[in-house]
């Protein structure tokens, strides 16, 4: 069939983009957004390694950072929310991803966007256990807040809080050899706020997601 096809000169499916069939050269790239800061909310959760005390493999190297890792310091699981068109992000630090934690989370992720003047209409999350919750469903429907769920193994639907949490893994988690969680942990919120207030987005023309966010506190800190 592929003699048949090459015979005929029709090009491969790499070759093509799929949205329109056209043949390129280079791969497209699409860009999307909801036009008004709160008119979709990204929420995901990142499962972490805890660095043990004393430091992984990045300070002590790798047999060695693996044979301190073989104590068993857990995970932490960072629950975010990622605002879709201004890209201002909000995440916490916990020790699970269970239905609780996560309307908890959004409880206080709500209360940040509305600090900032950012009032959610919707969100959107993938099908993990917590967000299928009767408690989650009841926490969005009291706040006038629809909920979307991404297509079953579909994660790029929600590729923008996918691609925050690889930028967050960087520039943070693996920044520097921390020697323990709790430095490591110290070091989020002011990584967070130089994310929201000053580090260029590319994918926002160059610029911080609060400068799409008028209200937001702290513009010039």
């Amino acid at each position: 069939m592929h003699r048949v096809l090459r015979r005929f000169g029709l090009p491969r499916l790499a070759e093509l983009d799929r949205a329109t069939g056209q043949l390129i050269r280079r791969p497209v790239v699409r860009r999307y957004e909801h036009p008004h800061p709160g008119d979709l909310v990204h929420v995901d959760v990142k499962k972490l390694g805890n660095i043990p005390d004393g430091g992984g493999h990045r300070v002590l190297g790798r047999a060695e950072g693996k044979r301190n890792r073989a104590r068993g310091v857990g995970y932490a699981y960072l629950h975010t929310a990622l605002d879709d068109h201004s890209r201002l992000a909000y995440t916490e630090i916990h020790t699970d991803e269970r239905r609780e934690t996560a309307v908890a989370f959004w409880a206080r992720a709500q209360a940040f966007f509305a600090a900032a003047g950012v009032p959610v209409a919707r969100v959107l999350t993938d099908n993990g256990a917590c967000y299928r919750s009767r408690l989650w469903r009841e926490q969005l429907a009291a706040a006038g807040i629809s909920h979307k769920r991404t297509r079953a193994y579909r994660p790029q639907t929600n590729g923008k809080v996918e691609r925050f949490h690889r930028t967050l893994l960087d520039e943070w988690a693996y920044a520097r050899p921390y020697r323990t969680e709790s430095e490591r942990r110290a070091a989020l919120p002011g990584w967070l706020h130089f994310y929201n207030h000053h580090r260029a987005h590319t994918g926002i023309g160059g610029h911080p997601p609060a400068s799409r966010v008028p209200n937001l506190s702290g513009q010039n800190s």
